[in-house]
């Protein structure tokens, strides 16, 4: 069995936000496999169904975003799944371009207080994640306005696109396919006028 959440926070205000990017990508995913999100239980809205053979559990925590691991830990347990093999978490970065995407096996919070509430709560930095970068902020702008903020028209489409690969790489994972994905999925998107270098 797998649990898959996305990161996000509850309410009207959030919908498409670039920090509800978590909660969009799992939206994806949940009708491209008929999934409905709605049981609410555990600080969170859970939905369950099969994915090409395996039991899923997606999850929505309620809590807001710097309280995601209280909603996750409590799923984990009451599924009794081991969170370093069968937790998969989606999430914003904004150090990723718009659209990139980012597997990792494990790691630090890097600064996104949903993941390090998650790392408290699991007492351990190793679990799947995919980041869907959202790009980095404006150099004067505050980052709560950044990614309490929307996507221009342009974004939204990259997004979407990023979105689309999202689920595909949820099921690599899903079949112990972590390299495969890594190597697929974590090639820079180079912006069309240059290459970005790190």
């Amino acid at each position: 069995m797998f649990i898959i959440a996305g990161l996000g926070n509850p309410g009207r205000e959030y919908v498409n936000t670039r920090h509800n990017v978590g909660w969009s990508a799992l939206d994806v995913f949940a009708s491209k496999y008929g999934i409905r999100v709605e049981e609410e239980k555990f600080k969170a809205l859970l939905g369950k169904g099969v994915v090409e053979g395996q039991k899923v559990i997606l999850v929505k925590p309620l809590t807001f975003m710097n309280l995601s691991g209280e909603a996750i830990r409590a799923v984990c347990d009451y599924y009794k799944v081991d969170p370093e093999s069968e937790l998969i978490v989606l999430y914003d970065d904004i150090s990723l371009p718009v659209g990139q995407l980012r597997i990792r096996p494990k790691g630090s919070a890097g600064g996104h207080n949903g993941i390090k509430n998650i790392i408290q709560h699991l007492g351990s930095e190793v679990f799947l994640r995919i980041k869907v970068g959202v790009g980095e902020k404006p150099s004067r702008m505050d980052l709560a306005d950044y990614v309490l903020g929307h996507f221009s028209e342009e974004d939204k489409a990259a997004e979407k696109e990023a979105y689309e690969k999202v689920s595909e790489a949820v099921v690599m994972l899903m079949q112990d396919k972590m390299e495969e994905a890594m190597n697929r999925f974590n090639r820079k998107v180079a912006p069309p006028e240059e290459e970005k270098t790190e």
